[in-house]
């Protein structure tokens, strides 16, 4: 019998860095346990540059990688989420469509790379500092005994994971 597959969605405002870059480093890091995807509530339209740099830098694929909004999964028809993370303190904000199979949520907010200031390499660094904060929670994430944990004790993982997180920065 196969492992269950665990759907992930991480949203941002923009969906062109922050969660565009949870999705590439989940699917990676998931190794085949996790399918990750990531939608904003007012897609940019494209992935960043500087991210999808970054991501070919670190021997991500980013041709599947595109901007797209967060409807595309609240159809009845979209993949059922078992988690949905938002990278933002702007979408975490925000009144969320309702996300069929009720999957767990937290809070995991970085700094927008996006808005960095400065040199063409202080932004590029910035970006570079969103990827770490945001592969560290994950490895964290991906190695979590799900199987073991009952929800609440999922849950309050989950939330110390972006508090601790935040806290860091």
């Amino acid at each position: 019998m196969s492992e269950k597959i665990f759907n992930v969605l991480f949203l941002c405002r923009g969906n062109s860095a922050r969660s565009i870059m949870a999705e590439a480093i989940l699917e990676r890091e998931g190794t085949g346990r996790f399918k990750a995807y990531s939608a904003g509530s007012h897609p940019r339209g494209e992935v960043h540059p500087y991210a999808a740099d970054l991501l070919q830098k670190f021997n991500h694929p980013v041709d599947r990688l595109r901007s797209k909004n967060w409807d595309e999964f609240s159809s009845d028809d979209a993949p059922k989420m078992d988690f949905v993370f938002t990278v933002c303190d702007q979408t975490a904000n925000e009144v969320c469509p309702t996300w069929p199979g009720k999957p767990m949520t937290a809070h995991w907010g970085c700094t927008d790379p996006v808005a960095v200031e400065g040199t063409e390499a202080e932004i590029r660094a910035g970006f570079a500092d969103v990827y770490g904060q945001l592969a560290n929670r994950i490895s964290v994430f991906v190695n979590l005994p799900l199987a073991a944990l009952d929800r609440l004790s999922l849950q309050r993982r989950l939330d110390e994971m972006g508090g601790k997180a935040k806290e860091m920065v």
